[in-house]
């Protein structure tokens, strides 16, 4: 039995990194199709004009959610089905749409018009801490010192990274402090939401949030929603990106991930976004990426894989 449980529990870990990593993907093109964006569109308008886009997507996935379920009357909280949450679960769902529907789109979006997506995937690498220390706060995880000491040097090597290439020359820029708060953001939402997909589900969990956020997001988009006609196909596009992708179905993945193998050890596939990103940013924006990079890049990737090892 002890051995079926392991297995089990292994299985569950490894479609929780497959999971996982399907939604790093996704997100890793955020930062260089946010700056595509906030190019030509106002940056208000990015981040609460993707968030209403999506969450209209998601009022009509919970519709056809509720009329496929055809047997009987579904409990408040259950996984499947198209029931609504519960009040507790309601008040969590609040502080998963602040932190990643509101929150983090809005702080990128008005960093990245003063930053390069480049920099901004650097300081992004400290959102898998931040999401480890929120998954100990909010969830009740309790990873192991082999966990934090590799999260840790992880950490250290993307500090380390920014200082010796400027980022902390003469203090942090206003972009840096909008980064930060970013992941603050995004860190308390993906601990959050990664918790709630447990009960909810992943895909559920981020669509309720996203409707929750609504009375919000459809009329500050509306309110900022000036010189659209002079914005150019590529802002467009990758606008579309982010309400589809980013904000939508990124999720789906994301969420479903955290849920079976652990927001702290499933957080940490994070630490490969930056690598995306950065690799996204040369080949769609053209900025530039020195050797530095590559060798931060493959001291994170050690360090991914010794916390995916960790017990």
């Amino acid at each position: 039995m002890r051995v079926e449980d392991n297995v089990t529990a292994s299985s569950r870990v490894t479609a929780g990194v497959l999971f996982g990593s399907l939604g790093v993907l996704g997100f890793s093109l955020s930062l260089p199709f946010t700056r595509m964006s906030v190019e030509s569109l106002d940056p208000w308008f990015v981040a609460f004009g993707r968030a209403a886009g999506a969450g209209i997507l998601a009022a009509g996935y919970l519709a056809l959610s509720s009329r496929r379920q055809s047997a009987g009357v579904p409990r408040p909280g259950q996984v499947d089905g198209g029931a609504w949450p519960t009040i507790a679960q309601l008040r969590r769902l609040v502080v998963v749409a602040a932190g990643v529907v509101i929150g983090f789109p809005l702080f990128t979006s008005i960093a990245l018009t003063q930053a390069t997506a480049a920099h901004g995937a650097v300081v992004i690498a400290l959102l898998p801490a931040t999401t480890a220390v929120f998954a100990v706060v909010r969830g009740g995880e309790r990873p192991s010192a082999r966990f934090w000491l590799a999260a840790g040097a992880g950490f250290a090597a993307v500090l380390g990274f920014v200082a010796v290439s400027g980022g902390m020359s003469g203090g942090f820029r206003a972009a840096d402090l909008w980064f930060l708060a970013a992941v603050v953001a995004c860190g308390l939402g993906y601990a959050e939401g990664g918790a709630l997909a447990r009960e909810l589900g992943g895909a559920r969990t981020i669509c309720w949030a996203l409707v929750l956020a609504l009375p919000v997001t459809v009329p500050l988009a509306v309110v900022m929603a000036h010189a659209l006609a002079t914005a150019g196909a590529t802002a467009w596009l990758g606008f579309a990106y982010l309400t589809v992708i980013s904000q939508f179905l990124g999720f789906f993945a994301w969420y479903a991930g955290l849920a079976r193998g652990g927001v702290a050890r499933i957080g940490q596939v994070q630490a490969l976004q930056p690598v995306l990103t950065l690799t996204w940013s040369v080949l769609l924006l053209h900025e530039h990426v020195d050797i530095g990079t590559v060798a931060v890049a493959a001291v994170v990737l050690g360090c991914v894989v010794l916390t995916q090892r960790a017990r």
